[in-house]
């Protein structure tokens, strides 16, 4: 969240293990004792909404889904590594190339990083930092 330019205000998960815990377990005793998940105890600390889509309706997952398939094309179908190191640099080489140079059409032709520095000249208040600090460079 620290290197996040925006401030997160609102975050919609599905009802998965990592963000809340089984409906039966929500409410109850065990609840009292054991607290909030702790996805929701990170959110509170920071002060963000947390909302859950509803069960059984797919399209609230197809953007998350979308970009999952097209790293995976990208890199794990096509290349072998010998260790979790080189993927993990190569995983980081894909998404900076994907942020600061595709130019995709549903941001008309633009890229992610210019739409978010767009987004910036306009509104400073949405922003905790400069986006340009987060240019990938020699010192990175």
């Amino acid at each position: 969240m620290a290197a996040f330019p925006y401030k997160i205000h609102t975050v919609l998960t599905d009802n998965g293990m990592a963000f809340a815990d089984m409906p039966k377990n929500r409410t109850g005793p065990s609840r009292h004792f054991l607290g909030p998940h702790i996805f929701d105890r990170v959110c509170i600390e920071h002060d963000i909404g947390h909302r859950l889509t509803k069960p059984y309706h797919p399209w609230t997952n197809g953007q998350a889904e979308g970009m999952n398939r097209t790293i995976k094309d990208a890199i794990v179908k096509v290349f072998h590594y010998d260790d979790l190191q080189s993927l993990k640099a190569h995983v980081l080489a894909f998404v900076t190339a994907y942020n600061f140079a595709k130019h995709l059409k549903a941001l008309r032709w633009k890229t992610p990083f210019q739409i978010i520095c767009q987004a910036w000249t306009k509104d400073l208040d949405r922003f905790k930092i400069y986006p340009h600090h987060l240019i990938p460079g020699p010192y990175t």
